[in-house]
């Protein structure tokens, strides 16, 4: 009889000791660490996507976050740490995390019920468009739908400071795009396929800018009025699903790839 690998053993404890729901919120999120890597938006070890357990904690005010060390393309669902708002490991794992990473996220979920998932990146484009003054320009399809929903935070550093979250906060206020500036982008979302799909629009709107900024020609902005039914286009494009609609597509995608995050 053939013995299990260690990751089929990890994957089978873990799915044996957590809800359906959980699991499944790990299969997702794994997946979303794999793709992030697959788009280039990810930063070696560092800048996390979490997620609400689904019911946990009373509240739900448990998470899931990365373990601190791993790329994102070696992220799988059993890997995933769950933590409390505070940052603190609650389950049993051989893996820790970065409580300081978690600092911009714990601030984000605590504040809003409806962020299930939190998405961060560092991503070159996204960065660069932080940087300048002007931040994102309406010069783009893809730029209309964050501008439509677009918050801003100034730079104060490593997230490291718990004085800092009340102003991110405060920034953020309902939007689920954010800029923060020389720092990147982050996302929220009501799933993670949300929150995927929202990075994947702010991230190649930045792209789009700076490429057409390199022409060094003068660009042509789209109209007020435009930006103003965007929302209401939206939901027609993506028919009411928002991320629901992608995702499923994306995961196919990534199972032909390498369908290891699942484990």
């Amino acid at each position: 009889m053939t013995q299990p690998t260690v990751a089929e053993s990890t994957t089978s404890t873990i799915k044996e000791k957590v809800s359906a729901e959980e699991w499944e919120t790990r299969v997702r999120l794994a997946a979303a660490y794999r793709l992030a890597a697959h788009f280039g938006w990810d930063d070696l070890i560092f800048t996390h996507i979490s997620a609400r357990v689904p019911g946990d904690g009373g509240q739900g005010h448990h998470f899931l976050i990365n373990p601190y060390g791993f790329l994102f393309d070696e992220i799988t669902a059993s890997s995933l740490v769950k933590i409390d708002i505070e940052g603190n490991v609650i389950s049993e794992t051989e893996h820790f995390v970065n409580p300081a990473g978690f600092t911009i996220h714990s601030a984000v979920h605590a504040a809003r019920e409806d962020a299930v998932c939190v998405m961060h990146t560092h991503s070159l484009y996204g960065t660069a468009v932080s940087a300048q003054k002007d931040g994102l320009l309406p010069i783009s399809q893809q730029s209309l739908f964050p501008l439509s929903n677009l918050a801003y935070h100034n730079y104060e550093g490593i997230a490291l400071n718990e004085d800092e979250k009340p102003r991110l906060v405060a920034d953020l206020g309902a939007s689920n795009f954010m800029i923060l500036r020389n720092h990147g982008l982050l996302t929220v979302g009501k799933s993670v396929a949300d929150a995927f799909l929202y990075m994947y629009v702010l991230e190649s709107a930045c792209r789009i800018q700076i490429l057409a900024q390199s022409g060094g020609k003068e660009l042509i902005s789209a109209a007020p009025p435009i930006l103003q039914g965007i929302k209401a286009q939206v939901e027609t494009v993506t028919k009411g699903m928002g991320g629901d609609l992608v995702f499923p597509a994306l995961l196919r995608k990534l199972d032909k790839l390498d369908s290891s995050y699942k484990q």
